[in-house]
């Protein structure tokens, strides 16, 4: 197994923000350099690298060190607790129960043009996290229809209100829904994605000590992707048997079967500094 397959494919950085997120953010309390590098030297990061994902997050004001005689530990930031917190809930409910639909859509046609190259990278981003595909450029569509406000927001931080139109309305009688879907989200390539995860960590029992937390960071540092490729469409729009549900599963069942004995070697890692 590849490093890349056994971290997610994540870089320090990301790894970095998982680990706050599960271990750091609960307690509210700063973390010393050494359980950092500890954690990340067991997920193959290079302490090099490691002590270079911190700087960087603590310039991005996600992390702000304390400096302690020669000593450094690290606490979160007001901005950092937020977007951690944000994130920890939507990872973690991320899955679990999908809304009946009424088969509308929300459709948004964004015609932001090249000069703004940038605004047009940010609206990508943003729409995406709002779990809105683009079957073709400058449509963006959801069947989630309520998260329209949050579409909004995005369109309206970056103030593009000008270039972008919304509407709602259920699908016409041209063409074909499916391919609509697969092509805004590809879900040949978000269904191998899943398969990956599951094949990854189904039936998986790490031993006490740091292969629980080990195994535990890596599943939510795997799982963290999915809120940003599955939109977490209606069942009547995907395939039969959908794979994300079992994933879903496993990622519930496991953090929950891990979760103390993760969080007890991460409280023994840090009583020992």
């Amino acid at each position: 197994m590849s490093r890349r397959q056994r971290t997610g494919g994540g870089s320090a950085k990301a790894l970095l923000l998982t680990v706050f997120g599960e271990y750091v953010l609960p307690r509210g309390e700063p973390v010393w350099t050494s359980a950092l590098l500890h954690i990340l030297a067991g997920l193959e990061i290079e302490e090099k690298s490691a002590r270079q994902a911190l700087n960087r997050l603590a310039a991005d004001d996600w992390i702000m060190s304390e400096r302690a005689g020669r000593r450094v530990r690290w606490a979160l930031t007001e901005h950092g607790r937020a977007m951690l917190t944000e994130g920890a809930e939507r990872i973690y409910s991320f899955g679990r129960d999908r809304e009946s639909w009424d088969g509308r859509w929300l459709v948004l046609l964004a015609s932001v043009p090249e000069s703004k190259r940038d605004l047009r990278h940010q609206l990508r981003n943003g729409l995406t996290w709002a779990g809105m595909g683009s079957p073709a450029p400058g449509v963006w569509i959801s069947p989630h229809v309520s998260r329209e406000p949050e579409a909004k927001q995005v369109v309206e931080n970056l103030g593009l209100d000008a270039e972008v139109l919304s509407f709602c309305g259920p699908f016409g009688g041209i063409g074909s829904e499916s391919d609509m879907v697969e092509q805004a989200w590809h879900l040949g390539e978000l269904a191998t994605a899943y398969e990956d995860f599951v094949r990854e960590f189904a039936g998986m029992q790490p031993a006490p000590g740091d292969q629980v937390l080990l195994a535990q960071t890596r599943l939510v540092h795997m799982w963290r992707r999915f809120p940003r490729l599955d939109p977490q469409l209606p069942l009547v729009l995907l395939p039969p048997h959908w794979i994300g549900v079992r994933a879903a599963n496993v990622f519930k069942d496991l953090r929950r079967q891990w979760h103390d004995a993760a969080q007890a070697r991460w409280t023994a890692l840090t009583a020992d500094e």
